[in-house]
């Protein structure tokens, strides 16, 4: 990985229950654009990050002054006119919540979207083993099946939403593709 000074980067959690980190690299410190990277994150504090592999995705710079919330812009000062305020991007996380339920030859997976709106968004998916079927050996496959189309009918949900919240902004017809 290689980065230089003014780069984004976005530390993914290693686990559910904890939060992505995304910084501006304030230096480098490795030979070529290497770690160790001097990075500031978005919640203030400053240190050096040795990247692991497969670990951080770095995101070209956006060429944006990228300051802590404390101590961000309070001005109330106009901005000079055709001037542009410069914005940091902002990283928002969504969880999915699976859950799978399995009674005889039969399994049902209900997930869950969870974001930061009010309502969430949920879909529900099945599956089922004939009598004889081999797949018996390996009971994952039922799970597989089932959370794969509640996932699929969640994706066509988010669609639909998206399609609408278009559809009440332009006021014209929306129609979103799957991909």
């Amino acid at each position: 990985m290689k980065a230089q000074k003014g780069d984004r980067i976005i530390l993914t959690a290693r686990h559910t229950d904890q939060a992505t980190r995304d910084g501006e690299v304030l230096e480098v410190r490795g030979a070529n654009g290497g770690p160790p990277y001097l990075v500031r994150w978005t919640d203030g504090h400053t240190g050096l990050l040795y990247p692991g592999p497969g670990s951080v995705l770095r995101v070209e710079a956006e060429h944006a002054t990228f300051e802590p919330a404390e101590t961000a812009r309070t001005s109330t000062e106009p901005v000079a006119e055709g001037a542009v305020e410069p914005t940091v991007p902002h990283v928002k996380e969504w969880h999915v919540r699976v859950s799978i339920f399995e009674s005889g030859n039969d399994t049902s997976a209900n997930v869950v979207l969870l974001t930061e709106a009010p309502t969430h968004l949920s879909a529900h998916g099945q599956s089922h083993r004939e009598v004889g079927d081999t797949s018996a050996r390996v009971p994952e496959i039922g799970d597989e099946v089932a959370v794969a189309r509640a996932l699929r009918h969640l994706a066509d949900q988010l669609l639909e939403t998206a399609a609408k919240d278009i559809e009440a902004v332009t006021g014209k017809e929306a129609h979103l593709l799957p991909s």
